[in-house]
């Protein structure tokens, strides 16, 4: 087995000089999605309008499904029956769809992982910035036309920023949804209209060339609609839309609650994960209860819940009342890399630093972004920090032992870069400092950046289920040459299954 990034600077991908050969899968002309760019803000401004002026996501997402129903499209529960076998494996990754080099470049590795699984499924924002139909060409079906296997995703807020016009076009073939009849004057809902970004109109004669790349009869899948259920060998996979805002509406709850019933096990995917950065995020029911009650519910039998939408991996394996049930955060399949360096100590849930597992490392990510920033202000030679010089300075701050060996000094150069991109100040009697000038430098400046050079610091899932058990492994995808051929593992954890032999 390779080295993975806990065991070398080499297995991170820092001493690599060798690219891979994903830009051999890239369109002749690739453009680069910059998350700096007034223009990309604008048309992703959906998202702040709803939290401003009221969410419509959960009444439109009725709409698509009662469509979906009165079309004979699907069923009132939304099951997708499968015929796997007792024994079979998938793969599980999210926030794939930028279109540019650090998303083609965990193609490779995927590919190879990925021989002999049975499907993959995204979880949250298959397509930046907004989701439309006419860019699923280069986004979605050139980069996974080899993946000789249907693919089920969940939408993620990304993909509703178009009122997930796009995302039902391609996956459920669904028609656009007439426009709602327009709200009083003055009220929240008509402020909110006023800037609302109407979806693009999907060109469908595009669309039906782009499908082309994934036309194969092994590659065929259809979804019932934005949320479902899938039985799958001795499982059942539950996928939630959590929409604009990270919730769910009534009937979505309801329906939840009523899929979630019965003894066979259940892995929850979500857009919003539960657990992440080192909080807890339960996910608010409209009407009252949460969807992480749900999951908690003994009668359930939920072994894991995974969810998307921030650029990275996490894993916390949590007590509930004597059983565990894991939670994973696994968005790092193709869009730019959230921060890990931001996460403070580990301390919820019962999971400590001891349990607790992140890709990449933070002092990984520390060194990435003081890097991206080095050069992006022309200051390297204040930002930079070698990988070692970031690691022993997060130790420091968090009162934590490197992973990697290290004998770097922290200097009073590396404690500022450090404070400065977001780290987590020092314990300060026990307790957590959250500073408001904290907060503002680590949103300006850590999360939100997108790099074109390997490492790039991306992750996917491969999940290998049998009667007992699902072996859930996390391999990682740099962009590197020696990578593509033979991906490192960045966690690897096995999951009991209720009744299992």
């Amino acid at each position: 087995m390779p080295d993975s990034s806990r065991d070398s600077l080499a297995g991170a991908g820092w001493e690599s000089q060798k690219p891979g050969s994903y830009q051999e899968l890239m369109p002749a002309r690739v453009v680069n999605l910059s998350w700096l760019n007034p223009a990309t803000l604008w048309k992703a401004r959906n998202g702040p309008l709803a939290a401003l002026f009221g969410d419509p996501t959960g009444a439109d997402r009725q709409r698509w499904v009662a469509g979906q129903v009165e079309r004979g499209a699907a069923t009132g529960d939304l099951v997708i029956e499968r015929d796997d076998p007792d024994a079979f494996s998938f793969l599980l990754l999210g926030d794939t769809g930028e279109g540019d080099d650090p998303q083609y470049a965990v193609v490779p590795g995927l590919l190879k992982a990925g021989e002999g699984t049975r499907y993959a499924v995204i979880c949250s924002d298959v397509l930046y910035p907004v989701g439309s139909a006419n860019e699923y060409g280069t986004k979605f079906f050139r980069p996974y036309r080899d993946y000789d296997a249907p693919i089920y995703p969940i939408p993620g807020n990304h993909d509703w920023y178009d009122g997930l016009t796009g995302f039902m076009r391609v996956f459920c073939r669904a028609p656009a949804l007439p426009r709602s009849p327009r709200p009083r004057a003055l009220t929240p809902a008509w402020w909110r209209t006023l800037l609302w970004a109407e979806p693009d109109t999907p060109d469908d004669a595009r669309l039906d060339a782009d499908r082309l790349m994934r036309s194969a009869p092994a590659q065929a899948a259809s979804l019932p609609g934005p949320y479902w259920a899938m039985d799958t060998g001795p499982i059942r996979i539950i996928g939630i839309d959590t929409g604009l805002l990270g919730d769910i509406d009534r009937e979505q709850g309801e329906w939840l609650r009523r899929v979630s019933r019965g003894p066979r096990p259940k892995i929850l995917v979500t857009g919003s994960p539960i657990y992440v950065d080192g909080e807890h995020h339960p996910c608010a029911i409209e009407g009252g209860g949460t969807v992480d009650e749900i999951v908690r519910d003994p009668a359930h039998h939920y072994v894991a819940a995974i969810g998307g939408d921030i650029h990275n991996y996490q894993h916390y394996p949590v007590d509930v009342d004597g059983r565990r049930i894991e939670y994973v955060v696994s968005g790092g399949g193709g869009a730019f890399m959230h921060a890990t360096h931001t996460i403070p100590r580990v301390a919820v849930g019962g999971v400590t630093e001891d349990d607790f597992r992140c890709y990449p490392m933070r002092g990984d990510s520390l060194a990435f972004y003081s890097r991206l920033y080095g050069r992006r202000l022309r200051m390297r030679r204040f930002f930079d920090l070698t990988p070692d010089q970031a690691a022993a300075a997060l130790a420091e701050r968090l009162d934590l032992k490197p992973v990697r060996v290290t004998g770097a000094a922290v200097t009073a150069r590396t404690r500022f870069v450090a404070g400065l991109l977001g780290a987590p100040p020092r314990p300060h009697r026990g307790r957590r400092m959250r500073l408001p000038v904290r907060r503002v430098l680590t949103r300006l400046l850590s999360p939100g950046s997108a790099t074109y050079s390997p490492p790039f610091f991306k992750s996917f899932l491969r999940l290998d289920v049998s009667p007992a058990a699902v072996r859930v492994r996390c391999f990682a995808a740099t962009g590197l040459r020696e990578h593509e051929v033979d991906p490192p593992v960045e966690d690897d954890f096995t999951i009991p299954l209720p009744g299992g032999a």
